[in-house]
């Protein structure tokens, strides 16, 4: 039977379904990441091969590399905003995503957005560990050549053609999921130094390939002097598809920036640092993308955006050279580092976070992250990767769900309760508690959530090879803005009309800075009676600071 994890005395049952040690307010002496942890972290995330490809299917669709480029700057810039604003509630109150959603989805009602998002976060997880496995194919094959034997074409492939796979892909997708395996165990505030390290290898590793790429095509290639092939509004469109695409690529880190921001030693830490280095990390790693494919065209005679295709190009020319087999080598580490530091950002902390959250009575988060690990393989992505065309189509499209819960957290924080959060009622499944609503569910935040994803419905149905309106193709290739600006118009109405308590009538962010970081009830049982809502001169029913709440 699985242990009950450690949790503070005093809690009710109920309360034993809200809080744990990994769910309470980050104290003092955790909040560990500074500016330069945060510049670090997304460095590392940049440099990934996702990044790597974001700007080829722009130049496919007829953009020139420049123009695609600027998309790339304007979408991650736009990105790195909406980071700053979901990032700033963890940094200021030390709260991941999952407590944070209770404000403005209820205490109960807050599970759905949460499973939603640890359910995609494990399928994510095994898409990105495949693609990890490709890097530790192209390590062992510039070691022993002879690993292709075990391929589907070899002659010591063990694994029957019903598997979807072979041996050769599926241990080397193994290998790069069981030394995963060590990197979950540490806890969020001491795993930045794995980013911090992921930042300095990875660029430079990027920068290596780059050089190299350019060497053997004596030039940087014709797709930097290709023009665009479009013009009026077609072109007009495919910029915004292209910017769209960046920012739907950013979507999962947009929702769950607080699970790292709340180890921010403080709230500055977390801003300049993150609105600066996300355009800049992804616009250069995206830039490096677009010179070696260039240059790719020039020694292959068209143009491969994948740097994993292009690698095991090199180890198949005649006559391949020790030198050339220990660079593919080096830059096929680095990108499975590359993919480690991504697989953990954006999947494994968040799903294990948000199980957590799910069932904090038994699960932490590094419970959680190994129950995503084992979903990860349990899920054999590959054959969702070769099965169905539509599947990373569907995956992509996510962003709409995740737009429409990030709309409804940003509206509810920014501008129904201007900064003001009671922390410690998060906490509370008293039915009298300012987040409990109906039932623990806050019909507000569902219907303007609902609201934001049936405006990109039918666009969606469209991605996915139905026959649509072309005005809801329109509509779709805004779809990241028009889930998020009507689910947060929605709910901003909704909470007009129908006022919530626990609001205040000017911005007042409440930092008790851990003074009191027990969340048990008082000794009867019950929360000290006290206004639900602050004055404009931040002052609560009975005239204390609002920082001074009695419990």
């Amino acid at each position: 039977m699985l242990q009950e994890v450690a949790h503070e005395p005093g809690l009710t049952n109920a309360q034993l379904m809200l809080a744990n040690e990994d769910l309470k307010p980050v104290e003092p002496a955790r909040r560990t990441w500074g500016s330069w942890n945060f510049v670090a972290f997304w460095i590392s995330d940049s440099f990934n091969i996702n990044t790597w490809m974001i700007s080829s299917s722009n130049i496919v669709d007829g953009l020139s590399w420049w123009q695609s480029w600027l998309c790339v700057w304007r979408g991650y810039s736009i990105a790195g905003c909406f980071v700053c604003m979901t990032g700033r509630i963890g940094a200021t109150y030390h709260i991941s995503f999952p407590v944070t959603s209770r404000s403005s989805f209820g205490i109960w009602g807050s599970l759905w957005p949460v499973f939603n998002r640890a359910a995609m976060a494990c399928v994510w997880y095994g898409v990105q560990a495949w693609i990890g496995g490709t890097c530790v194919y192209l390590m062992l094959r510039s070691i022993w050549p002879s690993w292709d034997d075990y391929g589907s074409t070899g002659s010591r492939n063990t694994m029957p053609t019903s598997s979807g796979t072979n041996t050769r892909d599926f241990v080397s997708f193994f290998l790069f999921w069981l030394f995963s395996l060590p990197a979950i165990w540490f806890p969020v505030h001491q795993i930045r130094h794995l980013f911090t390290a992921k930042s300095i290898i990875t660029p430079c590793a990027g920068l290596a390939f780059f050089i190299w790429a350019i060497v053997r095509a004596n030039g940087i290639g014709p797709i930097v002097h290709q023009p665009s092939s479009l013009t009026g509004s077609a072109l007009g469109w495919a910029i915004v598809k292209g910017i769209m695409s960046a920012i739907a690529n950013f979507a999962t880190l947009i929702v769950n920036d607080p699970d790292f921001s709340r180890f921010a030693k403080t709230p500055r830490s977390a801003l300049w640092s993150q609105l600066i280095t996300i355009p800049v990390g992804f616009a250069v790693t995206s830039f490096i993308g677009i010179i070696v494919s260039s240059s790719s065209t020039v020694i292959y005679g068209s143009p491969i955006w994948s740097p994993l295709t292009l690698l095991e190009n090199f180890l198949h020319e005649e006559g391949v050279t020790s030198g050339t087999r220990f660079g593919v080598f080096v830059i096929a580490f680095a990108f499975a580092l590359a993919q480690l530091g991504t697989n953990i950002a954006a999947n494994s902390v968040s799903a294990g976070t948000d199980m957590t959250a799910l069932l904090p009575r038994y699960l932490t988060i590094r419970r959680g992250g190994y129950i995503c690990a084992a979903v990860g393989l349990a899920m054999c992505p590959w054959n969702l990767l070769s099965s169905s065309n539509n599947f990373t189509t569907y995956l992509s499209a996510y962003s709409v769900f995740l737009s429409s819960i990030a709309g409804v957290i940003v509206a509810d924080y920014y501008l129904v309760r201007k900064g003001y959060l009671q922390v410690r009622d998060l906490y509370s499944a008293q039915k009298t508690g300012p987040y409990y609503y109906s039932f623990g569910i806050h019909w507000r935040g569902y219907v303007a959530y609902v609201a934001g994803i049936l405006i990109n419905v039918v666009g969606f149905a469209g991605a996915v090879g139905r026959s649509v309106p072309v005005g809801a193709t329109y509509v779709y290739n805004l779809n990241f803005f028009c889930g998020f600006i009507v689910s947060s118009g929605m709910y901003w109405a909704l909470c007009k009309f129908f006022p919530v308590p626990a609001t205040s009538e000017r911005w007042m962010e409440v930092d008790d800075d851990g003074r009191n970081n027990s969340l048990a009830y008082a000794a009867d049982g019950e929360v000290v009676e006290r206004e639900a809502s602050v004055d404009a001169d931040g002052k609560d029913g009975d005239g204390k600071g609002a920082d001074a709440h009695v419990y």
